[in-house]
């Protein structure tokens, strides 16, 4: 009997260190993955900011042209407008002069339409 005894507390013992492998190995196991998702998350953030600095290089370099355009655009604006009142300066009193003319010269005429059959 001592022997069966024996024998089953080996076979007790022997499972209860298969358990303590097998826990053993579930815990390396969760570790790994536990490490890996972290090994993926620190990628994925690096490779997220690499993307993000080169969109903003991108648009830095978009609207940078787009910011030269608009400077362009309002500085032929400015001149412009600035020719627009040389010119309106150097001809305003000779229009104001023609308008006075023509609104003072008044030489009073029968209209075409008018007959004096009619009346």
């Amino acid at each position: 009997m001592n022997t069966q005894t024996g024998g089953i507390q080996q076979l007790l013992q022997a499972e209860k260190k298969a358990r303590e492998k097998i826990e053993e190995a579930r815990k390396g196991k969760q570790r790994r993955l536990k490490q890996a998702k972290q090994e993926a998350a620190a990628e994925i953030e690096a490779f997220k900011l690499e993307r993000e600095r080169e969109f903003k290089a991108h648009e830095a370099r978009i609207l940078g042209s787009r910011t030269d355009s608009e400077k362009l655009v309002q500085e032929e604006t400015r001149q412009r407008l600035s020719e627009l009142s040389g010119s309106v300066r150097q001809n305003k009193e000779q229009a104001i002069r023609r308008l006075l003319t023509l609104l003072f010269d008044v030489q009073p005429r029968l209209h075409e339409n008018f007959s004096r059959g009619k009346m």
